[in-house]
C-alpha cells in the first residue's frame, strides 16, 4: 500500500542538485524577510496573531493552486499531513516568541540547530561532516551567544528547532506521497484550523486592522507561501541531510534581514560568521574531484 502511494524518486543528478539549490536558497531569502516584516506586527497582534494570519494567507494561496483531494487521502498519507499541519503551527509560534524575546538572529540560529541535526545523522562521509560542523561553526561566530540569556526565548528557538528538523523529514515523506503542492496545502489546512481559536479572538476584539495586518500578511506570503513551496521541490531532489547544511543560510539572511528591515547593524564577527557559511556552503555543493586513477577505473568499468 505505502509503496504505490510513493511516487517514483526523481534523477538526481548535477542539474537537479544545482536546481535543489536554487530553490533552497529563494526558499531561504524569502523566509527571513518574511519574519523580519512580521516582527512589525508583534506590537499590534502579537506573535500568535502573526502566526494565524500567516497560516490562513498560506492556506487561501495554496489550497487554491494544490487542490489537495482530502476525501481521498489514505492512512499514510494522512497521518505525515497532520503531523506537518502540528510543525507548521508550533515552529511559527516557537520562532517568533524566540524572535520577540531574543532577537531574530539568535532565533533563527538556534532555530538551525534543526537542520543541522538532520545533517549530521545522515552523515555517511568524513566531508559532510566537516561540512556540517563548518557550518556550525560559522553560525557560532556569526552570533557568539552569551551569558544572562531568556531561557524562555531559548527554549523556544530550540523547540522551532525540533520542528524545523521535523519539518524537513516529513516534507521529504509528503513529497513523495502527494503530488505537487497538495502536501504544504493540506498541512496548512491543519494548521489554520488549529489557529481558528486565535483568528477570531483577534477578529472579535478588533484588532485585525491597520499595519498590523498588513504586515503579518506579507510574511505569510514570503515565510509560510514561498518557502513551503519551493521547499518541498527541493526535497524532492536532494537528501535531507545536503538540505540540513545549505540551511545554514538561514541565519545569514536573518541578519541581513535584521540590518535592512529592522536597523540591527551587523558587528565585525557577524560578517566573519556569514563568509564562513557562505564558504562551507560553497564547498558542501562542489563535487569531490576526481582523481585520474577513478577516472581511469570508471571509464574501463
Amino acid at each position: 500500500m505505502t509503496a504505490q502511494l510513493e511516487a517514483p524518486a526523481r534523477t538526481r543528478g548535477g542539474g537537479g542538485l544545482a536546481g535543489g539549490l536554487a530553490t533552497m536558497v529563494i526558499g531561504a531569502a524569502s523566509s527571513q524577510f518574511g519574519a523580519a516584516v512580521g516582527a512589525h506586527a508583534f506590537g499590534s497582534i502579537g506573535p500568535a496573531g502573526v502566526v494565524a494570519v500567516r497560516q490562513m494567507v498560506a492556506a487561501a494561496v495554496l489550497i487554491p493552486v494544490g487542490r489537495p483531494p482530502l476525501h481521498r487521502f489514505r492512512w499514510p498519507q494522512w497521518w505525515p499531513t497532520i503531523l506537518l499541519g502540528l510543525v507548521f503551527a508550533t515552529m511559527n509560534l516557537s520562532l517568533y516568541i524566540a524572535a520577540d524575546r531574543v532577537g531574530l538572529g539568535l532565533a533563527v540560529t538556534l532555530e538551525f540547530l534543526g537542520p543541522l541535526s538532520v545533517a549530521l545523522a545522515g552523515s555517511r562521509t568524513g566531508r559532510d561532516l566537516v561540512c556540517a560542523f563548518g557550518a556550525a561553526a560559522g553560525v557560532y561566530v556569526l552570533v557568539l551567544p552569551q551569558g544572562g540569556s531568556d531561557w524562555y526565548g531559548i527554549g523556544s528557538g530550540l523547540l522551532a528547532a525540533v520542528c524545523w528538523a521535523s519539518y524537513i523529514l516529513l516534507n521529504r515523506l509528503l513529497g513523495r506521497r502527494l503530488p505537487g503542492l497538495q502536501a504544504p496545502a493540506a498541512a496548512t489546512t491543519v494548521s489554520v484550523l488549529l489557529y481558528l481559536p486565535v483568528l477570531a479572538w483577534l477578529i472579535g476584539s478588533g484588532r485585525m486592522t491597520g499595519a498590523g495586518l498588513l504586515f503579518a500578511t506579507g510574511a505569510g506570503v514570503f515565510s509560510s507561501v514561498i518557502p513551503y513551496a519551493v521547499d518541498l521541490i527541493a526535497l524532492r531532489r536532494v537528501p535531507p541531510r545536503f538540505f540540513g547544511v545549505v540551511m545554514s543560510v538561514h541565519p545569514v539572511f536573518a541578519a541581513l534581514a535584521g540590518l535592512v528591515l529592522l536597523g540591527e547593524a551587523l558587528h565585525p564577527h557577524e560578517w566573519l560568521g556569514i563568509l564562513i557559511v557562505v564558504a562551507v556552503n560553497a564547498f558542501a555543493v562542489t563535487p569531490p574531484r576526481r582523481t585520474k586513477i577513478d577516472q581511469d577505473l570508471s571509464g574501463t568499468a
